[in-house]
């Protein structure tokens, strides 16, 4: 990913929160063979876990070279801007986004090891479904793991990027936050929230 080094984010813990919570990835392999999956971070581990099932045929390709680096990109919130929001004109309209891509190498795991992973899957998301084992029950949890393939992403490479709008004039970022603080759009809504976390675009001094 071509970063510019004015919108480049380099503060490991701000990239790891970016993945925390935008987990669903898209994993790229050398054969351009790709797979859509949420991800856990293990950042004291420096890796990605995620399980593909078993029929899907890109988890082979975790076999073929362990020392041959895949592709995981992270997408954040993104929205189109328009020029008409910047006090300088003239300008034409563009997208700001956020987005994390990381390359490493990929090993699998074992039947416990993909067993940990689901349960950290879900300890995540719906930690209720552990506790009660009522609806995912221990014999069931273990009779759907022969069906999938556990594996985890060495985090070897980052880059990270931000383009918000943060190089342009302070009355531009200002103009921007206001429009997107009136728009119904979900997609402004997110992108506003992450702009004003990391003080970026939105006319004041920058966080990062």
């Amino acid at each position: 990913m071509h970063v510019p080094e004015k919108w480049r984010l380099v503060e490991q813990s701000d990239i790891f929160a970016f993945i925390e919570k935008h987990s669903f990835a898209t994993i790229v392999s050398p054969s351009l063979q790709s797979s859509h999956l949420p991800l856990m971070l293990d950042a004291s581990n420096r890796c990605l876990i995620g399980h593909f099932a078993r029929n899907n045929p890109h988890w082979r390709e975790f076999q073929h070279d362990a020392l041959q680096q895949h592709l995981v990109i992270f997408n954040g919130p993104h929205g189109y801007i328009s020029p008409t929001w910047y006090d300088n004109k003239p300008a034409v309209p563009t997208w700001n986004y956020a987005a994390v891509h990381i390359k490493g190498c990929a090993e699998i795991l074992s039947g416990n090891e993909t067993i940990q992973a689901i349960e950290m899957l879900m300890l995540k998301h719906e930690p209720e479904l552990l506790v009660k084992r009522d609806v995912v029950t221990a014999d069931y949890q273990e009779k759907l793991s022969k069906g999938i393939v556990g594996f985890k992403i060495s985090i070897d490479v980052i880059d990270a990027k931000a383009k918000l709008g943060q190089h342009r004039s302070i009355a531009d970022q200002q103009g921007v936050t206001a429009a997107l603080s009136q728009s119904s759009s979900a997609e402004h809504q997110a992108l506003l929230e992450y702009m004003h976390e990391f003080k970026l675009g939105i006319g004041e001094p920058a966080k990062l």
